[in-house]
């Protein structure tokens, strides 16, 4: 790896950036308004050429082309019109992870990301004087083909924001290297692959490249010890790894579109009428029961995301209460047409969302929020525009009686199981989960229930007896028929 003519030192410490891409962020369901950042040991440094060893016993080892930058002049508390200037150099690196062992590192990235061999960088730095760095392009082909091609302009946080936000509680020394994060597009490599990365710079003069970041994988032979967590994957994590569900070949999180057509079909019928539907097909327990609407008067409608609080302990709150939490998570990762379903485990002595959060969702576009717990600032949470059902209001935060655990998980609330994906309804009668294998024939069946149940009525308001009319028998069913073809 050469820069102007000559070798890189070892740099004194490696700083990644969690998700800097627009197309990564909205892949992922979550767009960060700040940077946030990991460590990458010196020791985990590579070149193009080397092979990587895929630890025995994992699964998923996932790609990540990156712009790496490489300081050139020391940096502390500059200002983000300053931190590009104290880029020396430009290059390809491959920020390479193995989602087996994320649950070990509980989000420090310690094992999934340190291993020796895990960020090759190179083959060229290119000086950083004359580049742009709004205009630079990061491309990754896997076993030749083109998977990853995006630019900095599609950067959420620019480099110099990095630069400024990173200096101001560490210089930033000669040699540092600093990873800018991943567009969309990442994927899990297996043994036998290749995987190359290039940055290059197609608008400046002469479209100066660091050439292909070449990495070869293979598999490795030493399996993990007793005395350490071992490797261990779950779907949720194989999803985050592929990419997607469909690419990890677990199928669609929602085995169906639910349009815009569908929702206004569901719209037009009531919670009641969908509770009858789905008795009919054996399925009593699919109420969300003991709630309250904020806007009773809105309908809801939309797919289920879920959160899950356990029963506070001090020492688990202290490890998963406070940063980034699961509830955090849950807010910040939902998006258009969304329904956030909490389990509080029916506990009311303690809000389990708040006035911010509550504003959080409805700006992501979210249809509505679900919570068997209570509810913080509940005058300002009714005023937004979003539903939100729950069980009360109460004044305390969720870490009286709460601990945010994990997402996007099957969760109980109100009485009913609800999973990821499911279709969640509501209005002034109350809630209903229907199983989205379901929805489209529960819904047809549904309007036509209320049309003739419009028949019954407008014979009821003429006088008509019940006896034989409500349910119809077959002569009356062939006068719904006559009435059918009259508003047609």
């Amino acid at each position: 790896m050469t820069f102007q003519g000559s070798p890189i030192a070892q740099p004194g410490k490696i700083v990644a950036v969690h998700l800097s891409y627009r197309s990564r962020a909205e892949q992922r369901g979550r767009v960060p308004s700040h940077p946030s950042y990991f460590f990458k040991p010196a020791s985990s440094l590579s070149s193009s050429g080397d092979e990587l060893e895929r630890p025995a016993g994992t699964e998923l080892l996932a790609f990540e082309g990156e712009v790496a930058l490489i300081i050139g002049t020391r940096a502390r508390r500059v200002t983000p019109e300053q931190g590009w200037a104290a880029v020396g150099g430009v290059t390809a690196a491959n920020d390479f992870g193995v989602y087996d062992l994320r649950t070990a590192d509980n989000g420090s990235n310690v094992r999934s990301k340190g291993g020796d061999g895990f960020t090759p960088i190179g083959p060229i730095v290119l000086p950083a004087n004359g580049l742009d760095p709004d205009a630079l392009r990061v491309r990754t082909w896997l076993n030749g083909e083109l998977v990853q091609d995006d630019t900095t302009a599609g950067l959420l946080f620019p480099f110099g924001q990095i630069i400024a936000d990173l200096s101001q509680l560490m210089t930033l020394e000669p040699g540092d290297v600093i990873l800018t994060g991943t567009p969309a597009g990442s994927s899990v490599t297996v043994p036998g692959d290749t995987v190359e990365v290039e940055v290059d710079a197609p608008g400046a003069p002469g479209s100066p490249s660091t050439g292909r970041l070449i990495t070869t994988i293979t598999e490795g032979t030493e399996p993990f010890a007793d005395f350490g967590t071992k490797p261990s994957v779950d779907d949720k994590q194989r999803e985050e790894a592929w990419g997607s569900a469909e690419a990890a070949g677990l199928g669609s999180e929602h085995p169906f579109e639910l349009t815009a057509e569908l929702k206004s079909k569901i719209s037009s019928v009531g919670t009641a009428t969908l509770s009858s539907q789905l008795r009919k097909r054996g399925l009593n327990n699919v109420s969300i029961d003991g709630l309250s609407s904020t806007r009773p008067d809105a309908r809801l409608v939309g797919r289920a995301r879920t959160l899950r609080y356990i029963p506070n302990r001090e020492d688990l709150f202290a490890s998963h209460g406070g940063g980034y939490n699961a509830q955090k998570r849950a807010f910040d990762a939902l998006g258009p047409g969304d329904v956030l379903v909490m389990e509080a485990r029916g506990e009311r002595g303690t809000g389990t969302v708040g006035d911010i959060l509550a504003l959080r969702a409805q700006v992501r576009g979210a249809a509505g929020i679900v919570t068997d717990g209570g509810v913080r600032d509940l005058a300002a949470v009714a005023a937004l525009d979003i539903p939100t059902y729950h069980s009360g209001g109460h004044p305390a935060v969720l870490g009286r009686r709460h601990i945010p655990w994990d997402v996007d998980v099957t969760v109980a609330c109100g009485g009913t199981s609800v999973q990821p994906g499911d279709v969640v309804v509501g209005d002034a009668d109350g809630l209903i989960v229907i199983p989205p294998s379901l929805v489209e024939e529960v819904v047809a069946d549904a309007i036509e229930q209320e049309r003739e149940e419009t028949f019954i009525a407008e014979q009821v308001a003429n006088g008509e007896g019940v006896d034989g009319l409500y349910p119809m028998n077959a002569a009356w069913t062939e006068r719904y028929q006559a009435w059918l073809a009259e508003q047609s």
